[in-house]
């Protein structure tokens, strides 16, 4: 009956429940988790049941467990009457007696289970879960909306306030970071520093997250084109690279391929010039490859990143001189892009790749 989150009432039932029966048959890891926090909750009165083929999960195997036997895909009528009547009586007799069945108090004699707070107190405790979840809830719709609003400063300023509710979600990390750089208050350089600073808890040098390399990627990409600091350009492709490599993620890919091609014309050694733009084109066409059969794929409809995957592909296509290929994706790109802040990122990606590969640019 109430409208926060499931896990306030989830918690409060597993405390104060005079019986729990927990099936885990089906490995369901929730399920699983339930049964934990029973057992550190209450030292009694709980039954664990699993149909008698069914592996146990975890270290489950001491643990006094009610078993019933599947016939195929159903339960024959013999045994499910047979289990109801087991069943019924085991429940009575966990009712009746005092018996530890918790592993967790069977090992830790003197653990003393958690006392009962005051009825008003305890549904004090609930309500101010539940408006904190509603509070973050409205922050992040707030700032998605903002974005789809192309309004970065606002977006910037709700995904902040929801991000320090809930400082260990990355997702709202990373959404705070991009729409800081994105907002380039007061100034460019330094939305770009502040973002670098909220997506630094993430520790992009370490991570194998394509989201948290990708935007540590371009959040150095801009420091380069703002300061032509060349450690910058070098830390932008080691991002974009490791984000590449170890997904196989095509973000990062088609960026490390426009870094390393601009690193390759800046190198004064030849033999780096030459391995960059190498390492450039090897990117790209694999990029290509990769995307013409993601598209062709039979669940390609169910992604929810078709716009950027158009996008690459068509920017791709541009620079390999296909130009009727590529804006047939730039067209199925626009008809799906939701924000102008979108339209506005690929056309600005695009003039670049224009300029680096020396096309010509249409005019618009």
């Amino acid at each position: 009956m109430r409208s926060g989150i499931i896990d306030v009432d989830m918690y409060e039932m597993l405390l104060r429940a005079d019986l729990v029966v927990a099936d885990i048959s089906t490995g369901n890891a929730n399920a699983i988790y339930e049964l934990g926090v029973r057992h550190a909750l209450k030292p009694r009165s709980t039954i664990v049941m699993k149909e008698n083929q069914g592996l146990l999960q975890f270290d489950l195997d001491h643990t006094s467990t009610f078993l019933y036997q599947h016939l195929g895909d159903d339960i024959g009528i013999r045994e499910s009457k047979r289990a109801k009547r087991e069943l019924r009586k085991l429940i009575k007799e966990v009712s009746k007696n005092e018996e530890t069945d918790s592993p967790v108090y069977t090992y830790i004699s003197r653990l003393h289970p958690p006392a009962f707070m005051e009825e008003d107190e305890f549904e004090g405790m609930i309500d101010q879960a539940e408006e904190a979840q509603e509070t973050l809830s409205t922050l992040i719709e707030e700032a998605e909306n903002a974005d789809k609003d192309s309004d970065h400063g606002i977006a910037a300023a709700r995904f902040r306030a929801a991000m320090e509710m809930s400082s260990g979600n990355a997702y709202l990390r990373q959404q705070t970071a991009l729409h800081t750089y994105k907002s380039e208050q007061p100034s460019k350089v330094l939305a770009l520093m502040e973002a670098k600073h909220i997506l630094a808890p993430l520790n992009p040098d370490n991570s194998n997250d394509p989201e948290t390399l990708g935007l540590s990627g371009a959040i150095h990409k801009r420091l380069w084109e703002q300061t032509e600091d060349r450690a910058a350009l070098d830390l932008a492709i080691q991002y974009y690279r490791k984000g590449y490599d170890l997904r196989g993620d095509y973000y990062n890919g088609e960026n490390a391929e426009l870094c390393l091609k601009q690193r390759g014309i800046l190198q004064e050694n030849a033999q780096e010039s030459f391995y960059d733009r190498l390492s450039a084109v090897k990117i790209h066409r694999d990029i290509i490859r990769s995307l013409l059969k993601m598209v062709s794929g039979e669940d390609f409809e169910e992604r929810s990143d078709q716009e950027w995957v158009f996008a690459t592909l068509a920017n791709s296509l541009f620079a390999l001189s296909r130009p009727e290929e590529a804006e047939k994706f730039e067209l199925k790109f626009l008809e799906l892009c939701s924000a102008d802040w979108k339209k506005e990122t690929y056309y600005a990606g695009k003039k670049s790749l224009f300029d680096l590969y020396e096309l010509d640019y249409p005019e618009e």
